[in-house]
């Protein structure tokens, strides 16, 4: 059989089908032909010499984003750059998703969670069933695959948070929840409350450290508790992630930070959660501005961030390093009692937001061996491919997606990547264009009609819906 393309030496690992070592894989269209030692190179049309690097499924980021708000433009390149393959965007907008998808596409299978948001999406911090059942439709049969809850930034009541994931689960849409409400904030209180709303439901609570920055009580005792709480709650599925900054919006409405979650990262520094008291974080470095540069998106401080932030209207987004290392430590570590992840994934909250940082991070924790290799595979790649349902991804069997991330072990960077099949990153250089959405059959025909791709999944198969 003559392949399309053969990576030669690398050392491929697999939970998966059990590989970790010195071995070839040659792809066949868009599907892995075969991983085998020391293949005919013959056999291929093409061939690359990677054997200085690891070969893994291809990254799937569970968690990123594309808004204007964050400087989404550049979201797809710095998501290709940081050795991701398919990731999903948790809070759209559905349109400006759209937009970026179509008019700055890196190769990359992309999907989009609707925001529930006051003023945007639904009309009040209290909206009806009806309401939200319009907007799940709505946002199912334009290609979304489900819901956001963005309480720890724009927060809805207790009441109306419990009838979003109700609705949600009514259909089996996807359905995640920054914790917090008009009670609660972004915090372990935000969490517990989260946990209680769930109850009988299914739920995705993302980036769980950053409940656990010592708001309220030491932060090692937020994220003991809130692994606890995960670990008794099976109906509950998460992620966490292995940066130091957060991501969150620096606009302001009448002199106060429209985000919630702005002002806690004031206030845990000793700033006043004011419009002056961001300004004079932003000059003193605690709080570093998005900037585009170059194509991507960088941290910027001082006077000059404050101009652009200023030039901006302040509507743009900013990031404060408040995640505490305990609490990233044990989130990427600890099993529960049959040994497996309480936290199943890695996920960065990045795109646009200058934090893809998660194969790097991942490698850290294998040279310092807090994980193995077959286990960092199973957290960038495994498991948030069977949380996404896309369960041709996170494994290379024979006839699985061509989906592989290429990382150097002395650096711990991604230096390649392959979607589909097609090389996306090479060694620092963006080579893939275009955008696969990801979406449903309720979404497929909205997404053709619009020139893009698509690859199909079934919300109810997966790790979210698990029987």
């Amino acid at each position: 059989m003559e392949y399309d393309l053969l990576l030669k030496g690398c050392r491929v690992i697999d939970p998966t089908n059990k590989h970790n070592g010195k071995l070839d894989v040659a792809i066949c269209g868009d599907k892995i032909g075969l991983v085998a030692p020391e293949m005919d190179p013959g056999s291929a049309r093409k061939i690359l010499d990677v054997s200085a690097s690891w070969a893994i499924p291809g990254v799937v980021e569970m968690h990123m984003h594309t808004s204007k708000r964050h400087r989404g433009e550049n979201a797809h390149r710095m998501l290709a750059r940081a050795g991701v393959c398919t990731a999903v965007d948790t809070g759209g907008p559905w349109d400006e998703f759209l937009e970026y998808s179509k008019t700055q596409g890196a190769g990359l299978n992309v999907g989009c969670l609707q925001q529930v948001r006051d003023g945007l999406t639904v009309a009040s911090k209290d909206p009806t069933r009806a309401e939200l059942r319009e907007l799940r439709d709505k946002s199912m049969q334009d290609g979304a695959l489900g819901l956001k809850l963005l309480g720890g930034h724009y927060p809805l009541t207790p009441d109306a948070s419990r009838r979003v994931i109700e609705v949600a689960n009514e259909t089996k849409v996807y359905i995640m929840f920054h914790s917090g409400s008009t009670v609660t904030g972004s915090n372990i209180e935000g969490f517990r409350e989260s946990v209680d709303l769930a109850q009988g439901l299914r739920l995705h609570i993302p980036h769980v450290n950053s409940y656990c920055r010592g708001q309220r009580e030491r932060s090692l005792d937020e994220i003991t508790e809130a692994l606890n709480l995960l670990e008794r709650n099976r109906n509950l599925v998460s992620e966490s992630y292995l940066a130091t900054i957060n991501g969150t919006s620096g606009g302001c409405i009448d002199g106060m930070p429209e985000s919630k979650a702005t002002q806690q990262c004031l206030a845990l520094a000793g700033y006043e959660p004011t419009e002056a008291g961001l300004e004079q974080a932003i000059l003193n470095g605690y709080a570093r501005v998005n900037v585009g540069l170059g194509g991507e998106n960088i941290n910027m401080t001082g006077p000059e961030a404050v101009r652009h932030w200023r030039n901006r209207g302040t509507m743009t987004s900013v990031n404060f390093p408040v995640n505490t290392a305990e609490s990233r430590l044990l989130c990427a570590v600890m099993k529960d009692a049959s040994g497996e992840f309480i936290i199943p994934a890695f996920a960065s909250d990045g795109g646009a937001h200058p934090r893809n940082v998660s194969v790097r991070g991942a490698m850290a924790l294998v040279k310092t061996e807090c994980l193995t290799p077959e286990e960092m595979v199973l957290k960038l790649s495994t498991n948030p491919a069977r949380m996404l349902g896309c369960f041709g991804k996170g494994h290379l069997s024979a006839g699985a997606d061509a989906d592989i991330t290429g990382i150097d072990p002395a650096t711990g960077e991604p230096v390649y990547s392959i979607v589909g099949g097609k090389l996306v990153l090479w060694h620092g250089a963006i080579v893939g264009s275009g955008t696969t959405i990801v979406t449903t059959e309720l979404g497929e025909a909205r997404v053709l009609a619009e020139g893009l791709p698509v690859q199909k999944v079934d919300v109810a198969k997966t790790m979210l819906y698990r029987p």
